[in-house]
C-alpha cells in the first residue's frame, strides 16, 4: 500500500509538501539548465538575448512536462525500484522527440524564412539532451519523492513513540495512586481497631482532599517542585494521624529551587517509603529530610529517614522495590539517560534516595 500519513487520497500530493518541493527543485534545475546552456551557446557563437526567447518557450515547455512526470511517478510511488527506473526511462524516451519537434519549431522561427537544414550530428546531440534532461529529472524527482516518504515515516515514528511513551507514563504515574491509597485504608483499619474513630475521621476526610488534589493533575504534565512539596506535606498531615509523636519532618528548598520543574508525584514513593520502612519499622522520634538543590544543569533531590541501624550501608530495604522501581521507571520514561535514581542505606540508621534529573524551569 502507498504510505501516507493520514490518507492514500492524491490531494496528499499537496498537503504533504511534495508540490511545494517539486516547484522549488523545478525551478532550480531549469533555471541552472538554462544558465549552462546561454554559456554553452554563447562560447558557440549564439547571442543569449537573441536567443533567449526561444530558450525560454523550451523551458517552458520541459517544466511542464517534467511536472507531469512527476504527478506519474507520485502514482507509483508504491512500486519497486526497478519499475519505477523503467518507467522513468520510458517517459524520458517518449517526451524527447516532443523536444526535438518544439526545438525545430523554434528554430525555425528564429531563422524564418530560411528553411531548416537537416543535421544529423545536431540531431544526435539534441536526441541525447533531451534524454539526459529528462531522465535526470525522473530521477530527481524519485529520489526527492523517497525523500519526503522518509521524513513523513519517521514523523510518524516519532509520533508512534511519543504516544506510547505517553502510555508507560500514565501507567507507571497511576501505579502510584493505588499503593498509596491500599497503605492509608490500612491506616484508617488500624485507627478503627484501636478505638480512634475521631482520627480516622479526619484521615479519611484528609485523603479524599489529597486524593481529589492528585486525581486532578495531568500525569504527563510537570509540577513546579514547590507544588510537589505542597502535596507531600499533604500527604504526610495525613500519616501525622498515626506518627504524630514520633514523626519529624524537615524540608530544606531554597525559594528559587521551589520553581524547578518534576514529574508530578515522583516523591510520593519515595516518601511512602521512608514512612513505611523508617517511621514504621523504628522505634522511638523519626526524622524525614526533603532537599534540593541546583547543580549546574542538575536538579538534586534528596528524601532521606532514619531507620533500623541493623540494615547494612547500601542495601535497598526489603519490601521497598516496587516504590523505588516506579521512580526509576518514570525517570527514565520521562527523560532516557538524563533521569537518575539512586536508594540505598546511606550510613548505619539512615536511609537515602537521590532524584537527579535535568534542571528545568516554567
Amino acid at each position: 500500500m502507498p504510505f501516507t500519513l493520514a490518507s492514500t487520497s492524491e490531494p496528499y500530493f499537496f498537503r504533504s509538501g511534495v508540490w511545494a518541493a517539486t516547484w522549488r527543485l523545478g525551478l532550480a534545475y531549469w533555471l541552472s539548465y538554462l544558465a549552462l546552456n546561454t554559456v554553452l551557446w554563447g562560447m558557440a557563437g549564439v547571442s543569449p538575448i537573441e536567443s533567449f526567447p526561444g530558450k525560454l518557450v523550451a523551458l517552458s515547455f520541459c517544466a511542464s512536462v517534467t511536472l507531469g512526470m512527476t504527478v506519474i511517478l507520485y502514482r507509483l510511488r508504491s512500486q519497486g525500484f526497478a519499475k519505477r527506473a523503467l518507467v522513468s526511462f520510458g517517459m524520458a524516451a517518449a517526451a524527447t522527440p516532443a523536444f526535438l519537434a518544439v526545438d525545430h519549431v523554434i528554430h525555425s522561427v528564429a531563422i524564418y524564412p530560411k528553411p531548416v537544414p537537416f543535421d544529423m550530428v545536431y540531431l544526435g546531440y539534441s536526441t541525447i539532451e533531451g534524454l539526459a534532461l529528462f531522465f535526470g529529472w525522473s530521477c530527481l524527482s524519485v529520489a526527492l519523492l523517497y525523500s519526503v516518504e522518509v521524513r513523513d515515516r519517521e514523523r510518524l515514528l516519532a509520533m508512534t513513540r511519543e504516544e506510547a511513551l505517553n502510555a508507560q507514563m500514565r501507567a507507571l504515574r497511576y501505579q502510584v495512586s493505588p499503593h498509596f491509597l491500599f497503605n492509608t485504608l490500612n491506616s484508617v483499619a488500624s485507627l478503627i481497631e484501636d478505638g480512634a474513630s475521631a482520627r480516622a475521621g479526619k484521615m479519611v476526610l484528609s485523603l479524599s482532599t489529597f486524593l481529589r488534589t492528585t486525581l486532578a493533575l495531568d500525569p504527563l504534565q510537570d509540577v513546579s517542585l514547590g507544588e510537589e512539596l505542597a502535596l507531600q506535606e499533604e500527604y504526610l498531615d495525613i500519616e501525622r494521624e498515626r506518627f504524630s509523636d514520633r514523626m519529624k519532618l524537615e524540608i530544606a528548598v531554597s525559594p528559587f529551587v521551589r520553581t524547578a520543574r518534576v514529574p508530578s508525584l515522583i516523591l510520593q514513593p519515595l516518601v511512602e517509603n521512608a514512612m513505611k520502612h523508617g517511621v514504621g519499622s523504628t522505634v522511638g522520634q523519626v526524622t524525614v529530610r526533603i532537599s534540593a538543590e541546583q547543580s549546574g544543569d542538575r536538579l538534586v533531590v534528596v528524601v532521606e529517614n532514619d531507620m533500623p541501624t541493623q540494615a547494612p550501608v547500601g542495601r535497598v530495604v526489603q519490601g521497598a522495590g516496587i516504590g523505588l522501581r516506579n521512580v526509576e521507571d518514570r525517570l527514565r520514561a520521562r527523560f532516557g539517560d538524563e533521569g537518575r535514581f539512586q536508594s540505598g542505606v546511606d550510613q548505619p540508621g539512615r536511609y537515602k534516595a537521590v532524584v537527579d534529573l535535568p534542571w528545568r524551569v516554567a
